[in-house]
């Protein structure tokens, strides 16, 4: 079942569950932090920026989870295979960093003595602006971004867990936005250019019970000078009313049933992340092979809280089939494909 919802309503009722689970191509529910029946420490919001190229990327994250804050910045050399990821961990941020309640509000900002980082939202544009002192090998990271909107479908999600109503899972990805600016580290400049380069916005809020995992897919560019992008994801919440799984061409969105990551193993059973991958989806409209050139994994242990990180980048072959049969051949198209395993 694939639940669309096409108008506007609250996401959550009076007694803190989701109105209607569901997908939609804009932000159609209207999320409140007083409707959650949950405490406040439990609440997670974050807006995670992802530019990228198949030669550099940078990304962005600031997190409000209520009892901990995350905020960070990663930048990737796909053409040296490495990548350099800094992470600020603050403690009951409950709302200082300024996320907004809907994508377009809000200018959320992170300041300490070396490390800052500012989004801000005006009409159909979104400026990225982050200084980390001696952020590699002692040279600093310093970048400008614009991230332009134009009127284009999004993939939004609302979904509950089964065990726990008043848990829930809202989101937004919002693929293919043109992006152009610098990322500066030391001497070394990397500059994305608008109408080539393109950015990706995972804007989330929700109460999340304490143990996940997810599977994500991530990519956006072009095919043939059209914009291209893929949304996946699956692994948690209950996704009974709708998956995450879209197909964007030409600023439309395409929908797609389950989706699944074959990830290559080893002889002891755990993931063998650099080795080709098999993505396919079950209704048949997106098969192909995934080739990692990069994993940019990372672990954080605090007992309580703790994570591991598996995003790996490198490239799609195959093929997109659209709502209306056309199908698309995809090649050499970068992309980013994470698994994540979270206690928070």
């Amino acid at each position: 079942m694939q639940n669309e919802i096409t108008k506007p309503m609250r996401l959550l009722d009076a007694d803190g569950h989701i109105t209607e689970p569901g997908w939609a191509r804009q932000l159609y529910w209207t999320y409140d932090r007083a409707d959650i029946r949950a405490p406040k420490w439990r609440i997670k919001e974050w807006d995670y920026y992802l530019v990228a190229n198949d030669s550099y990327g940078v990304a962005f994250t600031i997190s409000d989870l209520g009892y901990i804050g995350l905020i960070g910045a990663s930048f990737l050399n796909f053409k040296e295979g490495w990548e350099q990821t800094r992470n600020v961990l603050t403690a009951f941020p409950m709302g200082k960093y300024h996320l907004g309640a809907h994508s377009d509000d809000g200018d959320a900002v992170y300041r300490s003595r070396t490390f800052g980082l500012k989004y801000h939202v005006t009409p159909g544009k979104r400026r990225i602006r982050c200084f980390f002192k001696h952020f590699y090998q002692g040279e600093d990271l310093d970048v400008t971004l614009t991230l332009e909107q134009p009127q284009m479908d999004t993939m939004c999600i609302a979904t509950p867990w089964k065990e726990k109503p008043t848990a829930f899972y809202y989101n937004q990805k919002i693929n293919c936005l043109p992006a152009y600016g610098t990322a500066k580290l030391g001497s070394r400049t990397v500059t994305f250019v608008r109408g080539k380069d393109y950015g990706v916005l995972d804007w989330g809020r929700g109460v999340w019970t304490y143990d996940n995992t997810w599977y994500w897919g991530t990519g956006s560019g072009q095919i043939d000078g059209v914009p291209f992008g893929l949304n996946l994801g699956y692994g948690f919440s209950d996704r009974s009313a709708a998956t995450e799984n879209v197909i964007f061409y030409d600023n439309r969105a395409h929908k797609l049933n389950e989706v699944e990551f074959g990830i290559p193993k080893k002889p002891d059973g755990s993931y063998d992340f650099m080795k080709e991958w098999r993505i396919t989806s079950d209704d048949g409209r997106l098969t192909g092979t995934f080739t990692p050139v990069l994993d940019r994994a990372a672990t954080t242990d605090l007992k309580l809280i703790a994570t591991i990180q598996h995003q790996v980048f490198g490239h799609f072959n195959g093929t997109a089939v659209l709502d209306d049969g056309t199908a698309i051949a995809v090649k050499d198209f970068f992309c980013a494909v994470e698994v994540v395993h979270n206690k928070y």
